[in-house]
């Protein structure tokens, strides 16, 4: 599950790792419920198609903000050393999505929004492509998210769990 949310700063954007940020589930966040639209794949080839590029995959890097990277392991027996309910292992993720990402989600206009969605649906990563209209819909929600998020000067951040 991906919950796609803006905070103050970093420091905002990881209060309460463990709750989602999408819904009644956590109503201190201003958010959108992607469910299965990841940032860097999925996300990403929207984007690329907004830009009017190739993806690739180095197009959306985020920055790991919780579990918080400086603590992560570092060999293999670290790794394995990590009790079976560790963050690392499963989760919740947080990560600050580009300043150049939320700008391009924010500047989509009117009427490439369903167009925008026709290409997306066609992406090999949907098994089963989903309904336009319901792409249609996410990408406006997310466009929204990102415009209050540029006009408050702030960021996108995401929020995953398995």
């Amino acid at each position: 599950m991906y919950d796609y949310y803006r905070a103050a700063d970093r420091q905002a954007a990881v209060v309460h790792p463990d709750s989602g940020r999408a819904g009644r589930s956590n109503p201190a966040f201003d958010a959108v419920d992607a469910k299965w639209i990841d940032p860097g794949l999925v996300l990403g080839q929207l984007v690329a198609f907004i830009r009017d590029v190739p993806y690739s995959v180095g197009l959306v890097e985020t920055v790991a903000l919780y579990p918080p990277p400086e603590g992560a392991p570092k060999s293999l027996e670290e790794w394995e050393a990590l009790s079976e309910d560790s963050p690392y292992h499963e989760g919740p993720w947080i990560e600050e999505l580009p300043a150049d990402l939320r700008d391009a989600l924010a500047g989509v206009p009117d009427d490439r929004l369903a167009g925008l969605a026709e290409r997306w649906r066609q992406i090999e990563e949907f098994f089963t492509p989903p309904d336009a209209g319901y792409l249609t819909t996410l990408i406006t929600e997310l466009r929204g998210l990102a415009r209050r998020a540029q006009a408050e000067e702030q960021m996108i951040y995401c929020w995953t769990c398995v």
